[in-house]
């Protein structure tokens, strides 16, 4: 079973969204592992999970964590960083594991409009991840290359 990590800077929002979202993805057909980090923990946001609600999913047992919290935390198949600070401090992983980078706005201290509006960019961003996956093709080397997403 493919392993994937989503990694941003405190595990707070973003990543939380995007594991939530994967997890949910998945579900309709792929097996997949999915863990969210951070490169520093601090706490979920409760606007991740009001606007995740929205979608009928539950961040109620989510836990901001660091890298070095998740499982097995050298192995996986995908690390997708969805912020920039997070990928300039991503360690280095093995030959096996495939990096991606999508960068997203950090909707913190926004109104939940903004939080609404970087959901809904990770949830069509994440659909393609996994849609790709399950269609057995590499998973979209870019935010900018999936051909879900929209290039303003």
């Amino acid at each position: 079973m493919p392993r994937v990590l989503i990694l941003c800077t405190h595990n707070s929002a973003r990543s939380q969204m995007a594991e939530a979202l994967v997890r949910a993805a998945a579900r309709r057909g792929l097996a997949l592992e999915v863990h969210s980090a951070g490169t520093e923990a601090t706490r979920v946001k409760p606007e991740a999970a009001v606007v995740m609600a929205e979608l009928g999913l539950d961040l109620s047992g989510h836990t901001s964590k660091t890298l070095w919290d998740v499982p097995d935390a050298q192995r996986f198949d995908y690390v997708v960083t969805v912020c920039d600070s997070a990928a300039a401090g991503c360690p280095v992983y093995p030959g096996q594991t495939e990096r991606r980078h999508y960068p997203f706005v950090d909707p913190s201290g926004g109104s939940l409009d903004r939080w609404r509006a970087v959901r809904d960019q990770l949830e069509l961003q994440f659909e393609a991840f996994v849609q790709a996956l399950q269609a057995g093709q590499a998973a979209p080397p870019s935010y900018v290359d999936s051909p879900a997403v929209p290039v303003a």
